[in-house]
């Protein structure tokens, strides 16, 4: 597979219609780890993770994967609502594929493969919109790794289930780390990032002001305003 590491941003801004979102972001991610972006509502973590994975172009700077502009396809997406087509578990992760180019005599045994994976074999024929909403985001993460990302982008991927549901999405990801897709998630749970992060980038007002390991993190955040999140003094 083509090698997409290192990503680097350099002086990232977005401010559309000039309402200033993200100023000066300079990031580099080499591959492996599991990193997961923090800060108070309206920092913004849902912006820099759609600018990530390309849904959003930044109105200043660049992004580059390995160098170069072009986004490539070995990089997937997951969101806090998964979007659900009206057709079955099975068929939703195959379209996945398809859009992916995959060859159409593989795509039902691959989909079946990531439908396996994340324990939702025996829900492959069901309409995904009669889903829960945790077996919704479960069928979301087959579909993202059943193309085998080499970075997966998750933006608060648990903010609307129950702790169970959580916790059994919590898995995949360790699962999915595991079978070597580097991860970039954001989260409002603080003791999901303790329990999954390996590094924590700490936004604040549109700028990256900490990057640190999560264990040094938690136990003497740098700055201010991370000590004041973590205290829970910010929203």
């Amino acid at each position: 597979m083509h090698a997409i590491f290192p990503l680097a941003l350099h002086g990232i801004g977005f401010a559309p219609n000039g309402v200033r979102v993200l100023t000066g972001v300079d990031l580099r991610i080499e591959g492996g780890a599991r990193t997961v972006i923090l800060g108070a509502n309206g920092a913004g973590k849902s912006v820099l993770m759609r600018l990530l994975h390309g849904l959003l172009r930044p109105t200043a700077g660049q992004i580059l994967w390995n160098s170069v502009e072009s986004r490539p396809r070995a990089q997937s997406m997951v969101f806090q609502r998964p979007v659900m087509l009206r057709r079955s578990a099975l068929a939703n992760v195959a379209y996945g594929l398809k859009l992916a180019g995959v060859p159409h005599a593989q795509r039902d045994v691959l989909a079946r493969k990531a439908l396996e994976r994340v324990g939702l074999a025996h829900l492959a024929a069901r309409p995904a919109r009669v889903l829960s909403g945790g077996e919704q985001q479960r069928v979301a993460l087959a579909r993202a790794w059943a193309l085998e990302p080499r970075i997966l982008f998750l933006d608060e991927p648990t903010a609307s289930l129950d702790p169970a549901a959580a916790r059994a999405v919590e898995q995949i990801i360790v699962d999915i780390h595991g079978a070597g897709t580097s991860i970039v998630m954001t989260t409002h749970n603080l003791g999901q990032a303790r329990r999954l992060a390996d590094e924590i980038i700490f936004l604040d007002a549109g700028r990256i002001t900490e990057r640190t390991p999560a264990v040094e993190f938690f136990r003497h955040p740098r700055s201010m305003e991370a000590q004041s999140f973590l205290e829970g003094e910010l929203p």
